[in-house]
């Protein structure tokens, strides 16, 4: 029987803020134009990500009773 590596992810919001810094800092480096968009797009997803999680993992986020 195979057994499955398991990794562990590193904090999820600090790889997402990382990545959308990333690509933008990338982005900067594009001519405008629908590969420069399509770079800051993902920017926008992967920074709203973090925020989700974020906001997910809040203290005062209560779960349903």
């Amino acid at each position: 029987m195979l057994t499955r590596r398991r990794m562990k992810q590193t904090d999820p919001l600090i790889r997402l803020t990382a990545e959308a810094e990333r690509l933008r800092e990338e982005a900067k480096l594009l001519p405008p134009g629908v590969a420069r968009d399509e770079m800051l797009r993902k920017a926008r997803q992967a920074e709203t990500g973090s925020q989700m999680s974020e906001w997910l993992r809040s203290p005062g986020l209560q779960p349903p009773d």
